[in-house]
């Protein structure tokens, strides 16, 4: 075993639905875009373009039932509800009919974002990371493993019991095989991958104080207080 000069950082990892033992997380990617009714709400055409990804650090996962508090450095902080697939083996140009094989295993995610910081970074051409990829925000929900089956049904954002978004995951732009497929063309897949595969139309703000709970059918929620 290798010697470092400072200690190792702790494994990121995500719970498991009925275990003890968890997923170790590699990687965290994100879908932008992939519901029709939200690439419009964010003033783009959900008929022009491929899919895009962006990042999150593993470090950046909370679990369900956390307490986080406010990010610093915006005004304007958002939950975006979203399907979370996390994969057992990976590969690099795989096909579509192949890519659901990769998959360990699906949980209820939130993306959350820096609005404004967002809306900064895309004004100026810059990068979206400190907007998208900062402490804590990651959340997803315990893994329920994939053979269970594939999740079909709603996905739906609650604030304080008040339904923020809803839609149904047949209405993805991108089905989640060839979202697997085409990010295998970009870079090479590998176990304890996860992505965030969109998020409907109706994102918006979380304040102090409230709960925010992301539920898809079939699927442990996926559930934060903000402080």
């Amino acid at each position: 075993m290798s010697d470092f000069v400072l200690p190792a950082p702790a494994q990121p990892s995500v719970a498991v639905q009925g275990q003890s033992a968890r997923f170790a997380v590699r990687r965290i990617f994100c879908v932008g875009r992939n519901y029709a009714e939200h690439a419009r709400e964010m003033g783009h055409d959900p008929e022009a373009e491929p899919p895009f990804f962006f990042t999150k650090p593993a470090d950046a996962l909370v679990d369900s039932a956390s307490r986080i508090p406010y990010p610093f450095g915006t005004a304007d902080f958002h939950h975006e509800a979203e399907l979370v697939v996390a994969l057992g083996a990976g590969g690099s140009f795989v096909a579509t009919e192949a890519a659901e094989a990769l998959i360990w295993g699906y949980a209820c995610g939130n993306d959350l974002t820096r609005r404004d910081m967002q809306a900064v970074a895309k004004a100026a051409r810059r990068p979206w990371d400190m907007s998208k990829g900062f402490d804590r925000s990651a959340v997803v929900g315990p893994l329920r493993p994939a053979s269970f089956g594939v999740p079909k049904g709603r996905i739906r954002c609650l604030v304080e019991g008040r339904v923020t978004q809803e839609a149904d995951l047949s209405e993805m732009i991108w089905p989640v095989a060839a979202v697997i497929s085409y990010l295998s063309r970009l870079v090479e897949l590998h176990p304890g991958d996860l992505i965030f595969t969109g998020t409907p139309a109706g994102v918006g703000p979380i304040l102090r104080g409230q709960r925010c709970e992301v539920q898809i059918d079939g699927l442990e929620p996926a559930v934060i207080e903000v402080i």
